[in-house]
């Protein structure tokens, strides 16, 4: 290695690269799984070792050779042509008006849900819920804000998430069924 770096002398480095070639189509035949393209690797490792070798400190030869090989190969095995493709079919893709409107009038009346669920909370727990849900705050802004102790800021949240929980459970709408908007308390 030393003399290839002194004088660069391409026969001082094939005859150094001549003793680990079978080190090389071994790695390669490993990541190509195909013979051919396992010699086409170990030639063009040779040319990298070209500039590589000048560049590098190499304490252990045939290590840096391993990974300089093993790196290669992955770089080969990532580059374009070797991505599988697969031809995009249109008519397999579910694309009907209808589906799109029935997931915008679903979200539409879950939120009408909630809405209501939210009113049949206790005031307290409606409050919380808005500001903790809603407007993002902590448990600490809304203690500040209300004047509540932490705690029960924290047990207003749970009870009113839970509750809407239950609301929102029960408040399951059936085909034919009144809109919650039309609902008495």
């Amino acid at each position: 290695m030393t003399l290839y770096k002194e004088n660069g002398d391409m026969a001082v480095l094939g005859d150094l690269y001549q003793r680990y070639m079978d080190l090389v189509y071994g790695v390669c035949l490993k990541y190509f799984k195909d013979s051919e393209m396992a010699k086409d690797g170990v030639i063009q490792v040779f040319e990298e070792l070209v500039v590589k070798l000048k560049k590098h400190e190499v304490e252990n030869f045939r290590g840096w050779l391993h990974q300089v090989a093993k790196n290669h190969c992955l770089m080969q095995l990532r580059t374009p042509r070797n991505l599988k493709t697969v031809e995009f079919k249109p008519d397999l893709v579910q694309n009907e008006e209808n589906v799109h409107l029935n997931g915008v009038l679903e979200k539409e009346e879950n939120f009408q849900k909630l809405e209501y669920c939210l009113g049949t909370l206790i005031p307290e727990q409606q409050r919380v819920i808005r500001m903790f849900y809603l407007e993002g705050k902590c448990y600490n802004e809304i203690a500040e804000t209300t004047g509540q102790e932490w705690n029960q800021v924290r047990s207003f949240i749970q009870n009113g998430r839970r509750n809407l929980k239950i609301c929102m459970e029960k408040e399951q709408l059936t085909p034919g069924s009144q809109p919650l908007t039309n609902k008495k308390n």
